[in-house]
């Protein structure tokens, strides 16, 4: 049996003595490490609930602080707007006192006073159509309704006013109206603004508003001509119910679209156009001051719009769709309706080319005049003499007299002066006798929002030719039981053309445009605004 070696025994159990040993203290260092992580890991979440806390309350005082700050700021609004309805109130309390008399009255509601804000109601123009329309048909339903009409036509004396509506509309109002004069008008003109024109108007219609509001206070106010901004005013410190007739948007998406695609034209200048930076800065300040336009509009209580185009961009814009009704403007058919269509069994000595509208930049009417002047370029020149070109127009101030001879300049630069004829704040029996001789009616406004020159274009029995945008494109000139009722054009050889079709076309053939076009304006009589637009202010006199 061999011998066993107790010294290799004992270095065996020494050694594995020693490897537990080893074992117990690297255990016990992993136990501590555990242990160490345990605890930092156990203050680092305290630190980060700490932590957690403190942003939490910090954030829950800013809400509180932000929202007793918002809170103030709205008392202190309200507070400021009823400081001022009440100075209005007492301002103008004796002021028109027959108009909510009662006395010698056989009627069982009180008087009812309805303010029309249009402060160029001499102008002559569509909008004024509409506006002694609307006044017209208010005052044959109520018998208790008195009309005040804010007006900026200082100069004129309202006798004057009266008669020049009847004779450039044959309107006559049945009862008498009171006119507010007032005295700022120049801060709504373009000329004061040359630049942010948008929005200096904007804010000059404001103070306009102020100065018509503190000279009285109607029950119910009505913006006539597009000063949205007024509408605030007159309903929340004036106290009124407010609605409006809007005949073109200050602002659309196509100017947006125009300004974006940096497109030169009249409101948009080629030096910014030509620049990425301007063009820029000018379309994020239309984005914001279409901001603004449409929280004025939303304080309307009642919204006319006149037509398709106008009220697609509206309803855009003020996010009102349910408040917004289509009111075609008032267009005097009737009178037109009684010029007989032109006989064409013989060609006439001059054939005449008329376009009717105010002479206003948005009109373009450099571009009838160079597209008549393209038109008479393919003419042989003993036939030139045959063909005339009449503007007719109203002049409102001395900014149109202004662009009244820039444009007999550019009719003799062109050469084509001889052919020309501007004819300015004519009577309505005026114009009815040059629609009557006429062959076409010219329109040539990019989005023109409705139209009513080229309605009493084809109404008189003249063959349309209107600008291939806008109310013309959706509304006016349109087939008529699939047929056509005009041309559009929307540059100066796409112009030409159409004339030289027009004057080309057989007289049985002219005949039957001018016909099929008279029965689609039927849809535009006054007969029909006024059903439109008693309905929709039906609903201001339900509130009063």
């Amino acid at each position: 049996m061999p011998k066993i070696d107790n010294t290799c025994i004992y270095e065996v159990l020494v050694n594995e003595k020693q490897s537990s040993a080893a074992d117990i203290h690297i255990t016990g260092a992993k136990a501590a490490s555990l242990t160490g992580q345990r605890k930092v890991s156990n203050m680092s979440e305290e630190e980060t609930t700490s932590s957690n806390i403190f942003y939490y309350n910090l954030a829950w005082r800013a809400v509180i602080t932000l929202s007793a700050v918002c809170l103030a700021l709205f008392l202190l609004i309200v507070i400021l707007v009823l400081i001022l309805r009440w100075y209005v109130r007492r301002r103008t309390k004796n002021v028109f006192p027959h108009l909510k008399s009662t006395v010698g009255k056989n009627t069982s509601f009180k008087p009812v006073v309805v303010g029309f804000f249009h402060p160029y109601c001499n102008a002559g123009g569509g909008g004024e159509r509409v506006l002694w329309t609307g006044i017209r048909a208010l005052q044959k339903r109520y018998d208790f309704v008195k009309c005040v009409v804010y007006t900026g036509d200082s100069g004129v004396m309202s006798s004057d006013i009266l008669s020049r509506a009847k004779e450039r509309f044959n309107i006559s109002l049945p009862q008498p109206v009171e006119f507010v004069f007032l005295n700022n008008r120049q801060w709504v003109e373009a000329s004061s603004f040359p630049y942010f024109t948008l929005l200096g108007q904007s804010l000059g219609s404001l103070w306009l508003g102020w100065e018509a509001l503190t000279r009285y206070v109607p029950d119910i106010f009505l913006d006539t001509m597009g000063y949205a901004f007024t509408l605030p005013l007159f309903k929340y410190i004036g106290g009124c119910h407010v609605g409006c007739y809007v005949h073109y948007p200050t602002i659309s998406t196509d100017m947006l679209a125009r300004v974006g695609d940096r497109t030169a034209m009249y409101n948009n200048a080629a030096f910014i156009s030509s620049s990425r930076l301007l063009s820029g800065a000018k379309l994020l300040y239309y984005h914001l001051f279409a901001m603004l336009y449409g929280l004025a509009g939303r304080c309307s209580d009642v919204i006319m719009v006149n037509s398709t185009w106008t009220y697609g961009h509206v309803v855009s814009i003020w996010g009102q769709k349910d408040l917004t009704t289509i009111v075609y403007p008032p267009c005097d058919t009737k009178s037109f309706l009684e010029i007989p269509i032109k006989d064409e069994s013989s060609k006439p000595d001059v054939e005449t080319i008329v376009s009717v509208g105010q002479f206003r930049p948005e009109k373009d009417h450099p571009l009838q005049l160079k597209s008549f002047f393209e038109f008479l370029s393919h003419r042989p020149a003993s036939e030139k003499c045959r063909f005339k070109l009449i503007l007719v127009g109203s002049v409102r101030n001395e900014e149109d007299n202004n662009r009244v001879k820039s444009l007999k300049q550019y009719a003799a630069e062109l050469g084509i002066k001889r052919h020309v004829v501007f004819a300015l704040n004519v009577s309505f029996s005026d114009l009815k006798a040059y629609l009557a001789q006429a062959t076409i009616g010219l329109h040539t406004m990019w989005n023109e929002h409705f139209g009513i020159g080229v309605v009493e274009c084809q109404a008189a029995g003249c063959i349309a030719l209107a600008h291939d945008s806008g109310g013309p494109k959706m509304d006016i000139v349109i087939d008529w039981d699939d047929k056509p009722t005009g041309f559009l054009a929307d540059d100066a050889k796409s112009y030409a053309r159409a004339m030289e079709t027009i004057f080309s076309l057989q007289p049985l053939e002219r005949r039957a445009i001018c016909e099929n076009a008279r029965k689609n304006v039927a849809r535009f009589s006054e007969a029909k605004f006024e059903s439109g637009f008693l309905q929709c202010t039906e609903q201001l006199f339900i509130k009063t």
